[in-house]
């Protein structure tokens, strides 16, 4: 297995984290040094694979992309570079890796069909749309940004509000029913994790003063549970988001955890 990290020092704390826990673990785990950011130590992260392991056939079974930052920050292009693009650029290069009918796990956020609700109707409309190119996100993307800080012109392109985590998400979400589409040979799904204690939220808790617990954030082993039923399960589709319950959700709104699944209608 490969744990990639932006950081190799960090990379190899969790790896060291994890065997403690499972010593048998050791002589399966391996640190790949990845940028999601920057394109180069990504096409360099997927060299040290090729090196490593070959490329034919299809080293791979699956990817996870969970990189992520800027929960409530105002920088719409330095979120959008890590959440959204981080995501493209690491399967434009690593799905020819990946082995017939493997899988692709976008772990997403409930911060996407939230944002989502808060558009008009007609951009609503096309966080659905499984038949919107790449190219069609990316100029909206870039629209965006160009508007970040003018609400009118972010009101005239139908945006709810400004948020850039909720908005990279619906982006990740459109572009894994894109990718669904392009690389039907695969499973590609998202999901989010829920609501659980990393280095991303526990700043609320601090600020606040309290626990993350008392803000009812769940321990990181319980956000694996959509992880591992997209990566382990029998295959339930393509193109779709999941709840933390692993049960699949709407790209357009809220659906906790528990509540009837989300049947496409």
């Amino acid at each position: 297995m490969l744990l990639g990290a932006r950081d190799p020092q960090r990379g190899r704390d969790a790896i060291d984290s994890l065997c403690r826990e499972q010593p048998d673990w050791a002589s399966r785990l391996e640190l790949l040094q990845i940028d999601v950011a920057d394109a180069q130590s990504v096409a360099a992260a997927r060299d040290r694979v090729v090196d490593t392991c070959g490329a034919e056939p299809a080293p791979l079974y699956g990817i996870v992309n969970n990189a992520g930052i800027g929960l409530r920050s105002t920088d719409m292009r330095a979120v959008l570079e890590v959440n959204t693009l981080g995501v493209k650029r690491v399967c434009d290069v690593f799905v020819p890796l990946i082995e017939p009918t493997g899988r692709i796990v976008n772990v997403s956020s409930a911060s996407g069909p939230n944002f989502v609700s808060r558009c008009s109707p007609q951009l609503q409309e096309f966080f659905r749309d499984g038949s919107v190119t790449w190219k069609a996100v990316e100029d909206f993307i870039e629209q965006v940004i160009r508007s970040r800080n003018d609400e009118e012109r972010l009101g005239a392109l139908g945006m709810g509000d400004s948020d850039a985590y909720g908005f990279s998400k619906a982006c990740v979400n459109l572009y894994t029913l894109i990718l669904a589409r392009e690389v039907p040979q695969l499973f590609i799904n998202a999901c989010t994790p829920g609501y659980i204690e990393t280095d991303l939220t526990r700043p609320h808790a601090e600020a606040q003063g309290v626990s993350p617990s008392d803000l009812g954030m769940k321990p990181p082993l319980q956000g694996t549970v959509p992880i591992m039923a997209l990566l382990f399960d029998e295959p339930r589709g393509s193109g779709h988001y999941y709840g933390s319950d692993a049960r699949r959700s709407p790209l357009d709104r809220y659906r906790a955890p528990g509540d009837p699944e989300y049947t496409g209608e």
